[in-house]
């Protein structure tokens, strides 16, 4: 490979990582949420450091993701592989995690389940190393059929995990500041874990479809987190003129 194709090969896989690991950064800052205001920078890097890590060895074992999609038995004429079995039972956990934070957000209940169970900082990195296998295996697997090199590919993950450790802690702070936010990321991961069970079984959905409706339905929410800014702000100006008003009327 020449100096262009290596530099086009590690903008393409760079770019790759970012969007593929869009979903395992909303998991992130959603589960170190859970944890005391004084452990969840911590536990974000831990989570964000062993995504690092997670990937790079599965880079290094690349003729053991070579086998991860072979098949080990056959349900209704359907072959089974690891990778199925690993993409069906993150998609589970996802959907149960996923369902779980809903119901104590709408509820009002999140405090009070937090207090009735407290969520250790173990048991949080623990989730967030587990889901990582499961987010990274395709992206992995997509970046050695991209590139013949494994330097390129390695430096690719580790540019994406540097920028997703820099935007980490505004977008943790931005979810649990708005609750419409943090319904829209939640439901993201119920998404991205009905397409895991979809494709665990057997049935393909192109990512495109899946960054498309996230994306669309940021836009949404942007507008509307704009729109509602707006009226606080022209509420409180008229409670000013008002407040004026009555000031020099006395």
């Amino acid at each position: 490979m020449d100096l262009f194709e290596i530099l086009m090969s590690l903008v393409t896989l760079t770019t790759l990582e970012i969007v593929l690991g869009i979903d395992n950064l909303v998991f992130i800052s959603i589960m170190s949420n859970r944890l005391p205001a004084h452990q969840q920078a911590t536990a974000r890097r831990t989570g964000l450091a062993l995504a690092v890590i997670t990937r790079l060895l599965l880079l290094a074992s690349i003729t053991w993701l070579a086998g991860v999609t072979a098949p080990l038995f056959t349900v209704f004429d359907h072959s089974v592989s690891l990778r199925d079995l690993i993409l069906l039972g993150g998609g589970l956990f996802l959907l149960a995690k996923g369902t779980t934070e809903i119901h104590a957000t709408v509820d009002g209940v999140e405090g009070e389940m937090r207090e009735a169970k407290a969520t250790s900082f173990t048991s949080v990195v623990s989730q967030i190393m587990i889901l990582d296998i499961v987010f990274s295996l395709d992206s992995v697997i997509t970046a050695v059929g991209m590139a013949q090199q494994l330097w390129v590919m390695a430096t690719a993950i580790l540019i994406a995990v540097g920028i997703m450790i820099f935007a980490a802690e505004p977008i943790s702070r931005f979810i649990e500041e708005h609750v419409s936010v943090k319904m829209l990321a939640l439901s993201f991961l119920i998404l991205v874990g009905v397409v895991l069970v979809a494709d665990g079984m057997g049935f393909h959905v192109p990512k495109g479809y899946l960054y498309f409706a996230i994306a669309f339905s940021m836009g949404v929410e942007i507008l509307n987190l704009t729109a509602t800014k707006r009226r606080r702000l022209r509420a409180a100006q008229q409670r000013a003129e008002s407040s004026l008003a009555d000031s020099a009327s006395h």
